[in-house]
């Protein structure tokens, strides 16, 4: 997944579609870091967007970021999802998460709201460290705060993020159809769980370690916040139709007329993930569908929820086996500096999906 410029290394845009790095340059594809390091992209791959290009060399560093993002997203992808029946594959083939990102299914819809928000929680965090050369910390929360505290030091630039995400992430999507109107208010979804979830950080001032002054800024939630938010959202996510019920084509400025399919819902906010289709059951192995199934999956056999052995596999049932596992332990620090321990091997009962 990782863009670099070392190996022929693939990199995800918000589609799930590749892009590419080669060490192989040209004038047409030749890109530069702030460290000058050259970043090369694939012209055998699906190649950014002139847009997207444009938008790198106006922002020397960035691309790293957004490298780094998208890794991020998709680790946390796997992570809500290791339980769960679909549990967000990705493949070394021409797209990274398969033929789902061609539904218009919750999964889609949580692909591309964690995508877009590791762009922006990346980028934003990448402005206050100062690896991108376009931007810095947002000093624009400055002076008095409150009785005891006030505001300063280096807030993370949680607006150049979202700009950034929107122009970089929304420009890869084409059409004017309801999954068009879907892929943009999910990745507007994504931007907006990162800006709600930002948090003041302070750090105290005064003599002898006491508090009487507290300096104050604005700092990003950690990743696994928003995917936590992102995940309960899934959960809730809205089924959607579009407003004008009568035309079956949309335009950019109409994105807020999507309406809940069940007239009595609520009409979902920007905040919500939204969907039209319905989800395939993942049981099973489907060409169709992109679907590789559940047989061969480890399960808990004592959980009654969606991990346990009854739900994961589907009612086909399981086998158990067993393994023993070496691992290090009982270590101890000695002074100075060796660390000795031990080798315990234990027996693991395995629960396999059949």
């Amino acid at each position: 997944l990782a863009l670099s410029s070392l190996s022929n290394t693939l990199a995800v845009n918000n589609s799930g579609r590749w892009w590419g790095i080669i060490n192989v340059a040209s004038s047409t594809n030749l890109l530069t870091d702030s460290k000058n390091v050259q970043l090369v992209l694939d012209p055998s791959l699906q190649l950014l967007s002139r847009k997207q290009r444009k938008l790198i060399r106006q922002n020397p560093g960035i691309l790293h970021s957004v490298s780094s993002g998208l890794q991020t997203a998709i680790r946390e992808c796997k992570w809500q999802f290791r339980n769960r029946r679909w549990n967000c594959p990705t493949s070394q083939g021409p797209n990274i998460f398969g033929k789902i990102v061609n539904r218009g299914c919750r999964e889609t819809a949580f692909i591309f709201a964690i995508t877009s928000a590791g762009v922006t929680h990346s980028v934003a965090r990448s402005c206050s460290e100062g690896s991108i050369e376009s931007c810095t910390c947002d000093y624009r929360r400055r002076g008095p705060g409150g009785p005891d505290w006030h505001w300063g030091g280096c807030s993370d630039n949680i607006d150049f993020g979202r700009l950034f995400g929107r122009e970089f992430v929304d420009s890869s999507e084409k059409g004017r159809d309801l999954r068009f109107l879907m892929n943009l208010h999910n990745n507007e979804a994504g931007r907006m769980t990162v800006f709600s979830e930002m948090r003041q950080e302070c750090k105290c001032h005064g003599m002898s370690g006491s508090c009487t002054v507290r300096t104050c800024w604005m700092r990003l939630p950690t990743f696994r916040a928003v995917g936590d938010v992102l995940k309960d959202r899934f959960d809730g996510a809205s089924r959607v139709i579009y407003g004008n019920k009568g035309s079956n084509r949309a335009s950019r400025v109409e994105l807020h007329h999507l309406e809940p399919e069940n007239p009595a819902h609520k009409p979902p906010s920007p905040h919500d993930l939204v969907y039209f289709e319905k989800s395939p059951n993942f049981c099973t192995y489907s060409g169709k569908t992109g679907t590789a199934g559940t047989a061969g999956r480890f399960c808990n056999s004592s959980s009654p929820g969606l991990d346990g052995c009854e739900l994961l596999c589907c009612g086909r049932g399981y086998r158990t086996r067993t393994q023993r596992v070496t691992e290090r332990c009982n270590c101890t620090f000695h002074w100075c500096c060796h660390v000795s321990c031990l080798n315990c091997t234990n027996t693991q009962v395995l629960h396999e999906c059949l």
